[in-house]
């Protein structure tokens, strides 16, 4: 099969007949083989009876359908789990991405060679200052961070080599990260090209400012997950013994003084009536703290099942 395209949905059952109609013509235009997984992500409208419709009709439509809402991630993780293609294509349900961009996405994974091709919305319709300036900073800030200079890393056009997908682990809200979690997987091939935009025609966005929160907050955790997710001792060891001996070293100084100052015959306050040592004391605890958060770490580590599992790309 050629292509596999996932589409997530949460209440878009205006939006999905032309949808599908919209893929199966360009599919159909450059005869490729290909099927359509909708995740149906606990939509509470009409969704999973126009989806029915759909698979009625044609034998290319697949379809899951969650209890409740889970969000985009765990959406795109079964579609994953699930998708034949050689090449995956992920857009969003709103018809704000053009399926007409899958063939020159479809190319790029297949003779350009690139693992993964990420859409860039040059031109957007949303609104400026709820979407566009808070999206411009988000993506300035991934690309600091991450080392990838792609310009809407969150942008919900994408396509896979077949590779990449089965050998990521999407979770939590990190879809958002897909491209990092791929290069940290060691696919390292990322491309990117300006897609089409288009205003929004039914419904309403799914997605509010706090996505803005939640995305820096997953940037720094998937940060800190590749630098030190297997060793996790080499970072609260280390910083937690440097906290432990500025600690140590001023108590240290503390008490140096006031034996110097009895030795000189001088009076001298009680070494507790400095607030230096109260925070002399506080650095030494603080420091075990983290030195023992890292060795609870390390244990968690070895008794990890995939403690020593690697991606190998090829053996002889």
């Amino acid at each position: 099969m050629d292509i596999s395209v996932i589409v997530p949905l949460y209440n878009e059952a205006e939006s999905l007949p032309e949808l599908y109609a919209w893929i199966q013509r360009v599919m159909n235009e450059n005869k490729f083989t290909y099927e359509v997984i909708f995740v149906n992500d606990g939509s509470t409208d009409n969704s999973w009876k126009v989806i029915q419709d759909l698979k009625a009709k044609s034998a290319n439509v697949r379809a899951i359908r969650f209890r409740r809402n889970y969000g985009k991630s765990p959406a795109l993780f079964c579609g994953f789990e699930r998708a034949e293609g050689e090449v995956v294509i992920t857009m969003d349900a709103d018809l704000q991405d053009s399926p007409d961009e899958i063939p020159e996405l479809y190319r790029m994974v297949m003779e350009d060679g690139y693992d993964l091709v990420s859409g860039w919305k040059q031109k957007r319709y949303d609104n400026t200052f709820t979407k566009n300036i808070p999206s411009k900073i988000y993506n300035a800030t991934a690309r600091k961070v991450t080392g990838l200079k792609l310009h809407d890393m969150n942008c919900g056009l994408k396509a896979y080599r077949k590779e990449v997908i089965k050998n990521i682990e999407v979770y939590g809200e990190m879809h958002r990260y897909i491209p990092y979690l791929a290069k940290n997987a060691g696919y390292t091939n990322i491309g990117e090209k300006v897609v089409i935009h288009r205003k929004r025609q039914y419904g309403v966005s799914k997605f509010g400012l706090e996505r803005f929160v939640n995305g820096y907050l997953d940037l720094f955790s998937l940060y800190f997950l590749d630098k030190f997710g297997k060793q996790p001792m080499h970072f609260f060891g280390l910083w937690g013994s440097v906290m432990f001996l500025i600690g140590f070293v001023a108590v240290v100084a503390v008490g140096a003084m006031k034996l110097i100052a009895l030795s000189k015959g001088v009076p001298a306050p009680l070494v507790t009536d400095t607030p230096y040592f109260y925070i002399a004391l506080t650095m030494m605890l603080l420091g075990t703290q983290m030195f023992l958060s890292g060795f609870v770490g390390e244990l968690v580590s070895r008794s990890n099942a995939e403690r020593n599992k690697y991606h190998i790309a090829e053996e002889i």
